[in-house]
């Protein structure tokens, strides 16, 4: 008989301390969008994203490459940065904007949860766009951490939705130890899919959280439904830790 898999769900990076993701498999979340477009830009082709903490850090590591061989990406408050190369928005993550370049890539969120997880024995990349992937992956990892990227300090019903996702397919059949904040979000994905309808009923869901109105306003909604298409990619971007680059392995 297998031990149980522990499974724990961080609704914000600073609901954990780094030194507790050490040895543990992590998986970052930011539905909407910076995990989505990153999934996006590696199936585009891009040869690798690398995640940076700050816009001056982003401009010189691009710099530093051989020209022509970088594209500049990414927001802050959700809209595109002057001078960058793309926004965040993953339909802008086209083969013939980054097919073979590397992305440098910067948000106010999801970058800032990434470099969070330098501890971890590994860190990998998650959205609904590749939730079977990601299960997948995990089915043989014993010790799991989902870490939710929030906005701006704020728990987000996007992200708590697909940890949850994940919480309920790994924990199915086999016998698990959750954190509280695990069965919340596993509560909650349940709570959405027994209870919304319609055509694209996870669009809807994600119309009604903090991400998706702060898009709405912002008039980028198109993107939402980017984010709700559940496992429109069978791969899983790893980032590697020595290196500092998001590949798929």
């Amino acid at each position: 008989m297998s031990s149980p898999r522990r499974i724990d769900v961080y609704l914000l990076p600073a609901l954990v301390e780094p030194a507790q993701l050490a040895g543990r498999t992590v998986v970052v979340i930011d539905v909407l969008r910076a995990t989505t477009t990153i999934i996006h830009a590696l199936a585009a082709g891009a040869a690798q994203v690398v995640p940076c903490l700050e816009v001056d850090e982003a401009r010189l590591i691009a710099a530093g490459e051989m020209p022509g061989s970088a594209v500049l990406g990414g927001e802050r408050g959700g809209l595109p940065i002057p001078g960058f190369d793309l926004g965040n928005s993953p339909r802008d993550y086209t083969s013939g904007h980054v097919g073979g370049k590397s992305v440098v890539f910067t948000t106010t969120n999801g970058t800032r949860a990434l470099i969070h997880c330098k501890a971890a024995r590994r860190v990998l990349v998650g959205a609904f766009v590749n939730l079977s992937a990601v299960c997948r992956e995990l089915l043989d990892e014993p010790n799991v951490i989902l870490l939710c990227a929030g906005t701006n300090g704020h728990v987000t019903r996007e992200d708590a939705l697909f940890a949850g996702a994940v919480v309920n397919e790994l924990a199915n059949g086999r016998q698990s130890v959750l954190n509280d904040q695990a069965e919340i979000a596993a509560d909650a994905w349940r709570s959405c899919v027994r209870d919304l309808t319609g055509a694209n009923p996870l669009g809807q869901a994600l119309r009604a959280s903090r991400g998706g109105r702060n898009l709405i306003e912002t008039g980028q909604e198109n993107d939402i439904d980017l984010a709700a298409q559940i496992d429109k990619f069978d791969l899983v971007p790893e980032l590697d830790l020595a290196r500092w680059s998001i590949g798929v392995p």
